[in-house]
């Protein structure tokens, strides 16, 4: 129409001369439901496509605005299918696309239904749990699938649903983890005699900046880096464990103070009694998970506990551990008590293992007990000094440690203005922890820009060091709490916030250790040697409870393990 000399202006004329409608005229020809449908149908087609593409490209782009427009449009059957499919080949994408599902379902029980944190061991669910235990992806996605339609009905079951396919995603991230084993080596050395006891001693940890980035899935999917600092609070090592071979085949747990009068004691005469390792409440867990990993005792064999000891050790064993600190301290206690637990047993059992291959057996050791986690307290506690942690974004999940040099006579300068203070509350880090997962795998945009910030501030952090700079480090501390804060919305409890605010005027910086929620404060003080003036700075402020001020200062010798005779036992004999 537009090239007259072409035709003689024909097709214009035949365009001029045609009949014409109006909008008007046409509006009550519009089938305007169906061309909402139509409309619906090519943006949910396009918006499908694309959400797979994002998760087998790993993009960090975020789901949520999709699987709500698909919840509130009542079609989330189709998205929900298209995640099945993403889910089936590549055990990463899967472990997203499950989450994705968990975010489906949350949302379809539209706030009702209970807490989506919960246990998630609901017999049902057992079948398609055991598929991916195994291996099998693709049967277990299915199987899954295949077992959501059931608990589609109410609020309650979405939630519970919601649950399971939470519980799912941790046991491919428990298998992600568990490739840290590649990296775990021992030495066989002499067997110690009957009654010799092997002392494991460490320090606590103190993160200055990066953790989180060291929690998997963040740990191989983003990468880590966390500096942290092993420590010493009120001159002593907190943290250790003991253990000796004994006549009886037997399993001798103690779990407590080292003074025998408030520890917990456990036997283990049988396979039976070693069955609720995985239970990370059940007494001893954490000690029959150390016996289960360091392979001393297989608990699936057909021997009983007493052959498998009598045959490879001619008796059987006894492990206390014990902790100073309070639980929940944020101080990385838990991890650093498996560290020399491990670390003690295998040396009792004549086998010696270096440290960096202790810090992924503890991995490995969280994974088997379920309590997750990630690797910055091994690291700061069992490696001496500052240093930087670090693991890359691949699997096998592989962590390096590099020590951070620091001017001469800037550690005594850090200890004169390093201080700990218990606020007195008890932090919940399991719930943060699964909040935190929800929003990685959710990749909201906030999330996935702080995590990089946390690594990048890392290095950062590293510099300040170097140049023994208090009130760079003191910045890097103010920031490093307003990230964790980002990462984890919740984790500054209201009387903390009050005791930091008192306690500003007087610091370079402070943060909440570890997770936050509670456990203790530490904080770089503009003046050294302030311990008396600060308790006197709390002393004046209401309602801040049952906190106490701590004296810290940097440990310069990380895990040390000895071995003693056997007239140092002191542990009364078990029942």
């Amino acid at each position: 129409m537009l090239d007259h000399q072409e035709d003689g202006g024909e097709a214009l004329r035949a365009w001029r001369a045609s009949w014409r409608l109006s909008w008007e005229q046409l509006q009550p020809c519009l089938d305007r439901a169906a061309t909402l449908a139509s409309r619906r149908d090519l943006f949910f087609r396009q918006a499908l496509h694309k959400a797979r593409h994002v998760l087998e490209a790993r993009q960090d782009l975020s789901l949520r605005p999709l699987i709500w427009a698909a919840v509130r449009e009542g079609c989330p059957g189709p998205l929900l299918a298209t995640l099945d499919q993403a889910g089936a080949g590549d055990p990463g994408v899967a472990a997203r696309a499950l989450a994705c599902v968990a975010d489906v379902l949350g949302c379809m029980a539209e706030g009702r239904g209970g807490l989506r944190s919960g246990p998630a061991a609901n017999p049902e669910w057992m079948r398609p749990f055991s598929y991916l235990e195994c291996g099998d992806l693709a049967a277990g996605v299915e199987a899954l699938a295949q077992e959501r339609d059931k608990w589609l009905s109410r609020p309650a079951l979405l939630v519970r649903a919601a649950r399971h396919y939470e519980g799912a995603g941790q046991i491919l991230i428990r298998q992600a983890v568990m490739s840290a084993q590649h990296f775990v080596s021992t030495e066989q050395v002499e067997l110690p005699g009957p009654g010799q006891w092997v002392v494991a001693e460490c320090p606590a940890r103190v993160d200055f900046s990066g953790g989180w980035s060291d929690t998997p899935p963040l740990a191989y999917e983003l990468g880590g880096a966390v500096l942290g600092l092993a420590v010493r609070v009120d001159g002593r090592r907190p943290i250790g464990a003991r253990a000796r071979r004994i006549p009886e085949p037997e399993l001798w747990l103690a779990v407590g103070p080292r003074q025998d009068e408030m520890t917990v004691k456990i036997v283990c005469r049988c396979l039976a009694d070693l069955r609720d390792y995985c239970q990370p409440h059940a007494p001893g867990a954490l000690l029959k998970a150390a016996f289960i990993c360091a392979g001393i005792v297989h608990v699936h064999s057909e021997l009983q506990l007493s052959e498998q000891l009598l045959r490879t050790f001619g008796g059987g064993f006894e492990l206390h551990t014990w902790s100073e600190l309070p639980h929940g301290s944020g101080l990385g206690t838990s991890s650093i008590l498996a560290g020399t637990a491990l670390a003690a047993l295998q040396r009792a059992a004549g086998r010696v293992v270096g440290t960096e291959a202790l810090i992924h057996a503890v991995l490995h050791l969280e994974q088997v007990l379920t309590t997750g986690g990630g690797w910055q307290d091994q690291v700061g506690g069992l490696m001496p000094g500052i240093k930087v942690g670090r693991s890359r974004a691949q699997l096998p999940l592989k962590v390096e440690v590099e020590e951070v040099t620091v001017p001469e006579g800037f550690v005594q300068k850090l200890n004169d203005h390093l201080l700990l203070v218990y606020t007195g509350k008890t932090r919940l880090a399991r719930n943060l922890l699964q909040d935190v997962l929800r929003s990685w795998y959710a990749r909201l945009p906030a999330v996935v820009q702080n995590a990089h910030s946390l690594v990048r501030q890392t290095e950062e952090c590293a510099e300040g060091f170097r140049q023994g700079s208090l009130p760079l480090l003191g910045q890097c501390l103010t920031s490093y709490w307003e990230q964790k804060k980002l990462m984890a919305p919740g984790c500054e409890p209201l009387t903390v916030r009050r005791m930091m605010d008192v306690l500003a005027p007087h610091v370079h910086g402070q943060s909440l250790a570890g997770a936050g929620g509670g456990g203790f404060l530490y904080l770089l003080t503009k003046e050294p040697q302030q311990k008396e003036a600060l308790e006197a700075v709390l002393a004046k402020t209401e309602g801040l409870g049952n906190y106490s001020i701590h004296l810290v200062e940097v440990d310069t010798q990380g895990l040390s393990l000895k071995l003693l005779g056997t007239e140092a036992s002191t542990c009364c004999p078990f029942p």
